[in-house]
């Protein structure tokens, strides 16, 4: 029987009105309307070049991230979705995703991207705290938000998640718990909640020594304060950071957490796909010339390699713990025939008394406050696994 192969495409736009003070993400103000055509052109050869490889896929997950996708006109929006249905064989019910950033849109863009194909979005609020945006950089107040969200729901989406930020600079589980309800109450169809997390090259960065942040403690109070009130207001959790009513999961991000494949298009994109790992160069003008003067011998390709077993076991394990079902030893011994116990789950077995890890028949998976130190453990955990694979 002919096994059928999926395909996720993630299709960077770099583009943004404000680089917020927390975010390493590639992106950037650009410099011109001519500079966004020649980058969707660029991107549109990007999928001509690789459809060839892709034609025993069917794509079924299509995800606009950035930067802020909602900053491409409406006009180049239809034109890049157009590549992708030409370039691609796609499933009938293909998820397509959208990043959106209030203040960039309005009802009739939004109208307009509904009818080039956009059927879901992920609508980046983080907070209903006007002062914490601010503090973040945000460009949009939580009322602008509102109204965002009201017109997406007035074009037609029935598909929405939104983004929810903890750990911010003088955030309070009070005032925390005051953005929980206030989305709560918009009964958004699924939601993102993430860490602030302090990365280096960014504004925050260079501020680290003087930023009023809530320690480890605190931290932890706000992750558990927000996975209980979701859960009482309907919201699954089906994975570290995602929430969800009505099994509206994220279909794309699953690809990543279940090690499917993937590819990206567009300057420092990364793909997954036939067994390699891949980046795209991290340069927007560099990326249009490698792809439009070909005389000019410019690779687009950054790095790449193959993943090898014991690669692909370790990189299966990091993420799909992060999935509240965790590990079936069943389903890895078939995918890798090793046995999970022996590989790695010994390793895991002296947390669950202190109530990190729970462990039922073959399966594995994280508690709450697991989670939340999840990182140190499969640290500790992927260290301890045997360094040869030559018994294997």
């Amino acid at each position: 029987m002919k096994v059928k192969k999926n395909l996720g495409l993630y299709l960077h736009i770099p583009f943004c009105v404000k680089k917020c003070s927390y975010c390493d993400f590639y992106s950037f103000n650009p410099e011109s309307e001519e500079f966004i055509e020649n980058y969707v052109s660029a991107m549109m050869l990007q999928m001509e070049d690789i459809s060839e490889s892709c034609r025993s896929h069917t794509v079924n997950t299509v995800y606009l991230g950035g930067g802020t996708p909602s900053m491409l006109p409406a006009s180049q929006l239809s034109r890049l979705l157009d590549s992708v249905k030409h370039n691609f064989k796609l499933e009938k019910n293909t998820e397509i995703t959208m990043e959106v950033n209030p203040g960039t849109v309005n009802y009739k863009y939004l109208k307009a991207m509904r009818k080039a194909g956009i059927n879901r979005l992920s609508i980046g609020m983080q907070s209903a705290n006007d002062k914490e945006l601010s503090t973040l950089g945000r460009i949009h107040t939580f009322a602008e938000f509102g109204e965002t969200y009201k017109s997406a729901r007035d074009a037609g989406f029935d598909n929405i998640s939104i983004d929810i930020m903890y750990g911010l600079p003088s955030q309070t589980i009070s005032s925390l718990r005051r953005t929980l309800e206030h989305v709560a109450e918009l009964e958004p169809d699924h939601i993102s909640l993430y860490c602030l997390k302090i990365e280096e090259g960014t504004p925050f960065f260079a501020m680290r020594d003087t930023l009023m942040l809530p320690d480890d403690d605190t931290e932890y109070d706000m992750y558990e304060t927000a996975v209980e009130f979701l859960s009482r207001h309907g919201y699954e959790r089906y994975e570290m950071s995602n929430f969800a009513k009505d099994g509206k999961y994220s279909r794309h991000n699953l690809k990543y957490w279940n090690c499917e494949e993937y590819i990206g298009i567009g300057a420092a994109a990364h793909s997954y796909f036939g067994g390699e790992r891949y980046s795209v160069i991290r340069d927007a003008s560099t990326y249009i010339d490698g792809l439009e003067v070909l005389e000019a011998g410019i690779s687009i390709i950054d790095e790449s390699r193959m993943i090898e077993k014991k690669e692909s076991m370790n990189e299966y394990v990091m993420l799909r713990m992060r999935l509240d079902e965790g590990i079936d030893g069943a389903l890895f011994r078939e995918r890798y025939g090793v046995d999970f116990h022996k590989r790695f789950g010994q390793y895991l077995d002296e947390y669950i008394e202190g109530g990190f890890v729970k462990k039922t028949g073959e399966n594995y998976s994280f508690t709450t406050k697991g989670m939340f130190v999840s990182n140190y453990i499969l640290s500790a955990v992927l260290d301890f696994s045997p360094e040869s694979l030559s018994s294997i």
